[in-house]
């Protein structure tokens, strides 16, 4: 007998439910942080290994819960939505919950993600993503009208994940912790909402502990009290180091040495707590009320009062960006060896640095004609960008601009670019889940740059070797930071000078310098048919008479409706990922229209990544086609 005749037998759903995750959630296993990445860390996620037969209505119904879901969260602003779809006795029933001090943005944010994750499951009846802001599961029964029927569905070890550094002062920071989660264990389940954020100064030292508890919203008092204790025995396992985080399908508990939230969203709990005390309650260490204010006061006076200095190597500078000696990176390169060189790109030279022995970063020799404007242009660029933090988009850690040197400090992506994955000695070793997980993160890397950072950037060179793959192979955008810097009164087309990448820079870039954000969208496009493809948008060499590029040749083949044949040999597919690797195709060539205003803008794309939503809502049109050997004779 399996799972689902067990379900539907005598076993109460509940408990089957539970069992279902259980077998792809092995729990009580500590996880070791990969990201500071706020709401995009994925924690763990699951397929059902039961499929769906109804797929047309199953599919119609998956997207419309979904749907519903995203809507709730975006306009409503809730952070606990349900919703459910039932056409054909196809149901779908799914539960988006982010943490109460996430804000719409980033709920939403996270909410997307966790779409792109669970829909390479397929036609899957049931999945869930747990993220570190946000979790989303679907199934086709109802699983949160009262998901734990019982204490004992309480799972008792859950998910644990620990920070990788340990506090300076472990005995003063295990008891200001353990104080804070235990104040914060009591007064959770006797909150309106069973949400509590709290901060507490620890003990006999500098700084404070960030500490946050939650449950879902449709149990009762008595079941979230017994799992946040569960959660409270799981997550002190992590200490004594600096961060810990336990949840399970119906809570969620934090702590960490590093704000996550905001100091005016701090509940008060003193109330609640009165005939309750830990030890560090009665030692008096909480901050709240007229002792946070003049704690504030005081830091902001404390900042007013510094004096600007120096900035001496390993000092930030320029925006949280640090200022190196030039001499220290030539070391740290072997004087720029080409033993260390990991790439060439339009601003220079990529090596790799060992700072010391845990620190290892890539050092961009930027080459360009030097004169005192270009260094100045250079720090100015630094300080917009070194700000910019997106998971998707490659990090600036420093810089160097000791005389004529001009030198940036990035994050090491030990993976290497997408390219090398896809045409060089790696080819063939993606596989489609990775593959979507890379199109979608770049469409997010490019949302921010377009609309989420404090200065609107347009990079106008996204090709596939400027995407590069960290350790988990999560896509990060390069080179954005050399991009031209649009203003936000003047983010309507404007004419520059080309600066792309032939093969992928949209026609009217490449032939008259007419720059928007659509540029990216194009060229976003090209590089998903190259990563659907698994062939360069310039090769020719395809296994048939024709000598059409890679677009041209997507085109034909979407004509003919044979698009299907445009995916990589090297990729063992089901027939549901052949379905949704057309979609994907349809939607690059939407990027691909000409003119500009036929094309999506990013946040559009996203849309139509996450919530599958038909982009041939109007008929598309042949891809104005660059002839490149033309343009290369009249550009040399």
């Amino acid at each position: 007998m399996n799972m689902k005749q067990l379900e539907k037998s005598w076993f109460p759903w509940p408990l089957a439910s539970l069992m279902v995750v259980m077998m792809f959630l092995p729990m009580g296993k500590p996880l070791t942080s990969q990201s500071n990445d706020r709401n995009i860390t994925l924690i763990r996620d699951y397929c059902s290994t039961y499929y769906q037969t109804e797929e047309t209505y199953f599919f119609q119904n998956f997207n419309a819960t979904f749907s519903s879901l995203r809507w709730q969260l975006l306009v409503n602003r809730l952070r606990y939505a349900v919703a459910r779809t039932l056409v054909n006795g196809a149901s779908v029933w799914g539960r988006a919950w982010c943490r109460g001090y996430v804000s719409t943005a980033n709920c939403v944010a996270c909410f997307d993600y966790a779409v792109a994750q669970l829909r390479v499951c397929g036609h899957v009846d049931g999945g869930h993503a747990f993220y570190n802001d946000c979790d989303l599961r679907y199934d086709t029964y109802d699983f949160y009208t009262n998901p734990y029927v019982d204490r004992s569905y309480v799972d008792r070890s859950g998910i644990y994940l620990c920070g990788n550094q340990s506090a300076s002062q472990p005995t003063s920071f295990i008891q200001t912790v353990d104080g804070l989660l235990s104040d914060i264990k009591y007064a959770t389940p006797k909150t309106s909402d069973f949400y509590v954020a709290s901060i507490r100064q620890i003990r006999n030292g500098n700084g404070n502990v960030y500490g946050v508890a939650q449950c879902v919203e449709n149990i009762s008092h008595a079941i979230c009290q017994d799992c946040i204790n569960a959660r409270y025995t799981s997550v002190t396992k992590c200490l004594p180091n600096t961060e810990g985080m336990s949840l399970d399908m119906a809570c969620f508990a934090r702590y960490s040495a590093t704000p996550f939230f905001n100091i005016n969203q701090t509940i008060d709990i003193r109330n609640i707590l009165q005939g309750h005390s830990s030890n560090v309650t009665k030692f008096g260490g909480a901050i709240g009320g007229a002792g946070l204010f003049i704690f504030l006061v005081l830091w902001l006076m404390l900042q007013l009062w510094k004096k600007p200095k120096k900035t001496k190597e390993g000092e930030p500078d320029l925006d949280e960006a640090i200022k190196y000696n030039y001499k220290h990176l030539q070391s740290a390169t072997n004087n720029f060896s080409e033993e260390n060189l990991l790439g060439r790109g339009g601003f220079g030279k990529v090596f790799k640095a060992d700072l010391d022995a845990n620190n290892i970063v890539a050092v961009k020799k930027i080459e360009v004609g030097y004169t005192s404007k270009a260094k100045e242009e250079f720090e100015n660029e630094v300080k917009l960008i070194g700000n910019i933090h997106h998971r998707n988009l490659l990090r600036l850690l420093g810089w160097s601009s000791e005389g004529s040197n001009l030198v940036l400090v990035l994050e090491y992506m030990s993976n290497g670019s997408l390219d090398g994955f896809l045409w060089g000695a790696k080819k063939g070793t993606l596989n489609w889940k990775q593959r979507y997980g890379i199109i979608f993160g770049i469409a997010r890397g490019l949302h921010h740059l377009h609309n989420e950072s404090h200065v609107k950037i347009i990079h106008r060179d996204i090709k596939s070797s400027n995407i590069l793959l960290d350790h988990d192979f999560q896509p990060k955008i390069a080179d954005f930071g050399l991009a031209r810097f649009i203003p936000d009164d003047q983010s309507h087309l404007v004419s520059s000078r080309f600066a792309g990448t032939l093969g992928y820079t949209a026609p009217e870039y490449a032939r008259h310098g007419i720059l928007s954000d659509k540029v990216d969208t194009y060229s976003f496009g090209i590089v998903t048919l190259e990563i659907i493809s698994g062939r360069r948008s310039t090769d020719m060499n395809f296994d048939r008479p024709s000598m059409d590029y890679l677009l041209e040749h997507a085109w034909t083949l979407y004509e003919n409706k044979e698009h299907i044949k445009l995916i990589d040999e090297t990729l063992d597919v089901s027939h549901y990922q052949k379905e949704h690797m057309m979609h994907i195709i349809e939607i690059a060539l939407v990027c691909t229209q000409s003119p500009s205003s036929e094309r999506p803008n990013i946040s559009e794309v996203i849309l139509m990544l996450t919530n599958n939503r038909s982009v041939l809502n109007r008929q598309l049109r042949r891809p104005t086609l660059v002839d490149y050997d033309r343009r290369i004779r009249i550009g040399s």
